[in-house]
């Protein structure tokens, strides 16, 4: 990650904070590590999160694919646990 790059982050993730409160993103994660990003998208098709993601400031920089999800489960998609009184 060079200067030129890092100047792209702050748009990038104003974009993908817009997505996420529009619903389009469920969730985003970064390795910092392996400089791999993955981003769970609400779409119909490959080709409509492939016109989200061209949008982005770092689409240059990415080299990714599109996979459809068939099952996506989180503990932020329970219901809370019940607390006895």
């Amino acid at each position: 990650m060079d200067e030129d790059f890092m100047t792209f982050v702050p748009p990038h993730r104003t974009y993908i904070n817009y997505l996420m409160n529009k619903g389009v993103i469920d969730s985003y994660a970064v390795s910092m590590e392996s400089q791999t990003n993955w981003i769970t998208l609400n779409c119909k098709s490959k080709a409509e999160a492939d016109a989200i993601l061209t949008k982005s400031p770092l689409y240059k920089y990415w080299d990714y694919t599109i996979e459809e999800l068939f099952v996506y489960d989180s503990q932020h998609y329970r219901l809370p646990a019940l607390q006895y009184n």
